[in-house]
């Protein structure tokens, strides 16, 4: 198995919108888990410290293999989502491990 695990961390955006922004990345990634086949099991955390210095969002993701994983990051609907992703965050870091 291949664990996904991503953090990301939004723009500097004033509280109100920052939680509305933070409830949109969460949905839109939770609803990959009917969408896209190779995947596994999908968690989102949103950090409970808005003004926090570290990340906004952990993605923790399981895949079957590398392969499935690849299929992911290129399926339609993923991109969606990274799109948006890529819209509101400054900063991303990953971690792909077997486990």
């Amino acid at each position: 198995m291949i664990n996904h695990v991503v953090l990301f961390k939004l723009k500097g955006y004033p509280e109100a919108e920052k939680v509305a922004v933070l409830r949109k990345i969460k949905d839109a990634l939770e609803s990959l888990k009917d969408k896209i086949e190779q995947l596994k099991y999908l968690e989102v955390g949103l950090n409970y410290e808005l003004n926090a210095k570290s990340y906004d969002v952990c993605l923790i993701s399981h895949f079957e293999s590398i392969a499935d994983l690849d299929i992911y990051r290129v399926h339609p609907e993923h991109l969606k989502v990274v799109e948006l992703i890529q819209e509101t965050t400054v900063e991303r870091a990953a971690v792909d491990f077997e486990f």
